[in-house]
């Protein structure tokens, strides 16, 4: 389906346009129906099916149709990190570019006293669209300086990273400044036990849209290491003096650890900076600034990267630690090979992380080669699957199990036909030729909760 065939306002099919953006993907033919008939809706699909544009046009182009407070904030969407906020922003602008009248701010912590200001006169002069981190948020509405009475849509983009961060009472909190009268959006890359509470909570009978998850990219060169913990540095370095390190980025499960790894990898002479939630946003803005522009190699990161970071030309990632999950796995090793380019993604698998990375096999439908521990660095344990330990049984039989195996039935629906988000286009530079016209403002009005 192409956007034209939708019935979104002409002046977002005019962004669009200039944009590029002809054909919409299987979440957004899905879901973007529903929600401008003002249905509640919950999709599960992983990042990078076009989900930022599948509840930002409709909902950009119910507000362009009229009917909502002027001096109000109409809109509230949550996102789990600053990064994932600065990028919807960023697809706002492109989208909202003929849109005069509709503002938006975002409003994320890490920023100094005068941004705090900045968002505190933006939300009180009522702008259309929030787009804030919940920590943020709660703080703004702690000390009175929001007023959500009027909010017409609320919206939760990557609620099992929310939820995993610890957010859930934040997210009820916030629910109950809402009012009860509105269209409540739901996107998630899983549906976890959480996720299910969470929408009975918060939605009314909402549409369900679900996007099997996507295998990898085929310009993957997929391998790993069975190794000891120990040894995990070494074969890192044993790459490294195989081939210079540039555009790498090396994901570990704790961020204790990405500090770790990345002081020990600069003390021996590779140029590596850290990223992780610990940082200050302009410290975290810096450090990916310096990345994009080429000036660090090597990006020692937790999963605040593996998600919402666009950067077209990686070369190698390097999983420091078997992900928990298909999801993370896919979402991490998908920060290269992108825009068709060709990458490589290996994973050091000890011990205990072998269950884990099983099951990852098993979701892929085939065995990732195997490459041997250097010898130098001495025996390496052998790959079975499985660990001698209870702990490793119990990770094993985790909750990646019953999705993994859903997801395998359903696989191939979620196939990207092109990219919406915006999130890294420019601004539209001419408008497209006019539909035929129409006068689609007074027929939704009648079909949105106000």
């Amino acid at each position: 389906m192409q956007f034209e065939e939708l019935d979104l306002h002409d002046d977002i099919l005019d962004a669009l346009y200039d944009m590029r953006f002809t054909d919409c993907t299987p979440i957004q033919e899905q879901a973007i129906p529903p929600l401008l008939e003002g249905r509640d809706l919950i999709g599960v699909a992983q990042t990078g099916t076009g989900k930022t544009a599948a509840y930002l046009l409709p909902v950009l182009s119910l507000l362009r149709d009229g009917g909502y407070p002027r001096d109000a904030i109409n809109c509230v969407i949550m996102a789990p990190t600053r990064e994932l906020a600065q990028q919807i922003d960023q697809a706002m602008e492109g989208f909202s570019y003929y849109l005069d009248g509709i503002s938006s701010v975002s409003v994320y912590g890490g920023n100094d006293g005068i941004r705090y200001e900045q968002e505190k006169r933006a939300l009180a002069l009522g702008a259309d669209v929030i787009i804030a981190t919940p920590g943020r948020l709660i703080s703004h509405l702690s000390l009175g300086n929001v007023d959500f009475s009027r909010v017409s849509f609320f919206i939760l983009d990557e609620a099992d990273r929310m939820l995993d961060m610890g957010f859930y009472d934040d997210i009820i909190q916030i629910e109950k400044h809402l009012p009860k009268q509105r269209q409540t959006i739901m996107f998630s890359a899983t549906m976890p036990d959480n996720i299910v509470t969470l929408a009975k909570t918060i939605l009314t009978n909402p549409v369900e849209v679900k996007i099997a998850l996507n295998k990898p990219a085929e310009g993957i060169e997929q391998s790993a290491y069975v190794c000891y913990e120990p040894q995990k540095l070494k074969i890192i370095e044993h790459l490294f003096k195989q081939q210079k390190p540039e555009r790498v980025i090396i994901f570990v499960g704790k961020k204790v650890h990405t500090k770790d790894v990345a002081i020990t990898l600069k003390r021996r002479g590779y140029n590596a900076e850290a990223m992780h939630s610990d940082l200050m946003q302009q410290q975290r803005d810096d450090v990916m600034y310096r990345f994009k522009a080429g000036q660090i190699d090597i990006l020692v990161a937790t999963d605040i990267v593996a998600r919402g970071i666009d950067i077209d030309d990686i070369q190698l990632v390097i999983n420091y630690d078997v992900p928990h999950d298909e999801e993370d796995y896919v979402h991490r090793i998908g920060r290269t090979a992108r825009a068709g380019k060709g990458g490589r993604a290996i994973t050091l698998v000890s011990e205990n992380d072998q269950p884990l990375f099983r099951q990852i096999e098993r979701f892929l439908e085939k065995e990732v080669p195997k490459e041997p521990v250097p010898e130098e660095l001495g025996e390496a344990p052998a790959y079975t699957g499985r660990s001698d330990r209870r702990q490793g049984r119990d990770r094993g039989r985790g909750r990646g199990r019953a999705r993994g195996n859903d997801r395998a039935r359903g696989r191939g629906r979620g196939q990207a036909q092109g990219n919406a988000d915006g999130s890294s286009q420019g601004k539209p530079a001419h408008r497209r030729k006019k539909k035929s016209n129409k006068n689609k403002g007074n027929d939704k009005q009648q079909n949105t909760k106000q």
